[in-house]
């Protein structure tokens, strides 16, 4: 049984009904967790896929997690991230009251994200 964990990183994702629309999201789940092999990466969806939001939470205070961090993996701030997820995290602060839960702007409001995808792009077009 692995050690329990003070931290927690759950990247959340809007999901699809389709599941190999989720292997991006497995693949950054991993990227993430080998590099930070002392805090339980998990992924969770808003809507279509399992987990959500309420069940990795639910799985990270289970397993410890003093601190959960939300990043919304979306590429802006939408309504799910302006609306949807304020209500969620909201109720998950309730839910567990002794841990920290917070979160980060949508994935694609970061520069160094768009910085990348510029480069994607760019490289694309050249090819």
């Amino acid at each position: 049984m692995p050690a329990p964990v003070s931290q927690s990183l759950i990247l959340f994702a809007h999901g699809a009904r389709d599941a190999a629309w989720a292997a991006p999201f497995e693949r950054l789940r991993a990227l993430v967790q080998a590099a930070m092999p002392d805090v339980d990466v998990q992924l969770a969806f808003l809507e279509l896929m399992q987990p959500d939001l309420p069940a990795a939470a639910a799985q990270a205070v289970a397993g410890g997690a003093q601190r959960i961090t939300v990043v919304p993996v979306f590429l802006g701030q939408g309504g799910h991230v302006r609306r949807d997820l304020p209500q969620l995290l909201a109720q998950l602060r309730q839910v567990y009251p002794q841990v920290r839960i917070d979160d980060v702007p949508a994935a694609g409001e970061d520069d160094a994200v768009l910085q990348a995808i510029s480069a994607y792009c760019v490289k694309a077009a050249a090819a």
